[in-house]
């Protein structure tokens, strides 16, 4: 029964699942009973490949969502799997389930993979924001750039593709606290939103100086 289980077989990683897959391409985006998919199953573990062929050669939504609301993203266990979901396959982190909760803040709650609700705490201020990364010369000195699209500071922390296994240092919750407090606010996009995350940014830049351990870079990707 497990050699002709997609399922089974995406769970398993076996190479008997793609030529399953080829030879009857509606598989690809099956479920089972409670909406279980191969994307859960590959997301949760940690079949990189696998998700990028579910979507890429099968044309699997990447949002599909099982009985309780969640995507895969809500199964992940590593940073790296997650990046994937949301950078790559463009899978939506917004998403909430049938609870009312994202991704990020039900593994949040959970509490067993932090560094997983980080990055997806700095992907969504990125998403708001539009955070500039401030660069720190290699004499010490700090300047602070007129903060274009796309670019994140990461402080405390390092960057998620340096880290073997795609694991990350955890974000600096004093840090963290303030930027989740600033994104939420209605004004966060307005003139006095946007000068509060200057001085945020300019305060962390501050904070690094001091502390050559510290890393505060500008993501890539």
């Amino acid at each position: 029964m497990s050699q002709s289980n997609p399922f089974l077989l995406a769970a398993d990683n076996s190479p008997n699942l793609l030529p399953l897959l080829r030879s009857k391409p509606e598989l690809a985006s099956s479920q089972d009973e409670h909406g279980y998919s191969l994307m859960h199953a590959a997301a949760s573990y940690n079949h990189l490949d696998l998700l990028r062929t579910l979507v890429n050669e099968f044309k699997v939504d990447a949002n599909i969502r099982d009985e309780d609301g969640e995507t895969a993203l809500f199964v992940v266990e590593t940073v790296e799997a997650a990046q994937i979901l949301v950078e790559e396959l463009h899978l939506d982190p917004e998403i909430k389930n049938a609870e009312g909760n994202t991704a990020e803040e039900k593994i949040r709650a959970e509490g067993d993979y932090p560094t997983i609700a980080d990055y997806l705490l700095e992907t969504r201020v990125r998403r708001l924001g539009s955070i500039d990364a401030a660069q720190v010369g290699s004499n010490g000195s700090q300047r602070l750039p007129s903060l274009p699209p796309n670019v994140t500071i990461n402080v405390d922390a390092v960057d998620v593709s340096s880290v073997e296994g795609g694991e990350q240092a955890a974000v600096d919750p004093e840090f963290r606290r303030r930027i989740e407090e600033l994104a939420s606010r209605e004004d966060f996009q307005g003139e006095e939103g946007q000068r509060e995350l200057r001085d945020l940014i300019t305060d962390a830049v501050r904070g690094v100086g001091g502390d050559s351990e510290r890393d505060v870079r500008r993501r890539v990707g």
